[in-house]
């Protein structure tokens, strides 16, 4: 299947045969201290930057309806941000893996992020479409 969308998304993980948990990074766009003058430039413009993690979350399938749920929860708990980063946790025997479980993988993503590590993790942007991040 194509992830084309985070309704995509959301339909892939709702058809595993295994209960999925999806883990959210969400990351905002800063300018590094040593940027050049063209940099700096380019950010007040909107272009460039680095992604910087803000806060993360984990939710099932069956907790977020849609996209906009997303984005609305995420809105009332923290930063502004540009993008999120998403991955999936499989379930075992038919029995979805808890928040406990998802609290280290989520660090894990942080800190990949944070290191630029970001090819094995799903970006979208705030209107719920896939972005390249190359």
């Amino acid at each position: 299947m194509s992830i084309d969308s985070f309704q995509d998304l959301l339909q892939a993980a709702r058809q595993q045969p295994q209960p999925q948990r999806l883990l959210f990074v969400f990351a905002g766009a800063e300018l590094p201290e040593d940027a050049s003058p063209a940099q700096r430039a380019a950010f007040a413009e909107g272009q460039g930057g680095a992604l910087a993690p803000l806060m993360c979350a984990d939710k099932t399938p069956a907790e977020l309806p849609s996209f906009d749920a997303l984005v609305t929860e995420s809105e009332q708990f923290g930063p502004s941000w540009v993008i999120v980063f998403v991955a999936a946790m499989s379930g075992q025997g038919g029995v979805e893996p808890t928040s406990a479980q998802a609290e280290a993988p989520l660090q894990k993503m942080v800190e990949a992020i944070k290191a630029g590590q970001i090819a094995a993790y799903l970006p979208f942007n705030r209107e719920g479409l896939p972005v390249n991040l190359l």
